[in-house]
């Protein structure tokens, strides 16, 4: 009898299954995981974002700005300049950048002076791929393009860029400005008009991808 006892004892030790405060702790060590992962996993967004903005946008002004301080004369202006227009006139042509790699092109313009071209991951100099946190890979196209303000009324060199992911284009705007506007800065949504009254960008789950200004200072 007492072993019998002692067996239906152990058993219903066995059974009663986890506490309210084992539970809990699973709980919150889960969240702990879920929390480090999705921070990983945005730390690494913005390391790729900040090496965009380095190797590409940043290295496209200073290769502007170093062409027109070595020859006097503003880089796709001009078919002496890679442009496409003439004679010059100190603004951009609205070159493609799926055509810097041509024999006249861009590149060869940059390469005839000393200067490098900015890498990229395309066969193209002008073009470049990004993953998106929305859009996912997205093929960007640069244009050195004149555009007019429709917010300002202002005509201005820029870099204009095609199809990025809207949460790459806010991550540039912190960086080029300071703040976040789509409608102000050196760095804001083209055309700039298109972005709400508030000056917010678009939001990234409903417009995954947008095209972008980057005002360069040239000449």
């Amino acid at each position: 009898m007492k072993l019998k006892r002692l067996r239906e004892k152990r058993s219903g030790m066995n059974n009663k299954g986890f506490t309210l405060i084992e539970i809990a702790v699973v709980l919150v060590i889960i969240g702990l995981i879920i929390g480090a992962t999705v921070k990983g996993k945005d730390l690494v967004q913005s390391a790729k974002q900040k090496k965009f903005y380095t190797n590409f946008l940043k290295a496209w002004e200073l290769i502007v700005i170093s062409y027109y301080d070595r020859t006097g004369f503003v880089l796709g202006d001009g078919s002496a300049n890679g442009g496409n227009t003439n004679p010059p006139d100190g603004l951009f042509d609205n070159v493609n950048g799926n055509t810097f790699g041509n024999s006249n092109g861009v590149d060869s313009k940059l390469k005839a002076i000393g200067l490098s071209v900015p890498s990229t991951n395309t066969s193209s100099s002008g073009m470049i791929t990004f993953k998106g946190k929305k859009s996912g890979t997205l093929t960007m196209t640069l244009y050195l393009q004149y555009v007019l303000s429709k917010v300002d009324n202002n005509s201005n060199n820029a870099l204009y860029i095609t199809s990025m992911p809207t949460d790459l284009a806010i991550a540039l705007d912190s960086m080029v400005d300071g703040r976040v506007g789509a409608r102000s800065g050196r760095f804001r949504q083209a055309p700039d008009d298109a972005a709400p009254n508030n000056g917010n960008w678009p939001d990234v789950s409903a417009t995954p991808s947008v095209a972008v200004q980057y005002i360069i200072n040239v000449p």
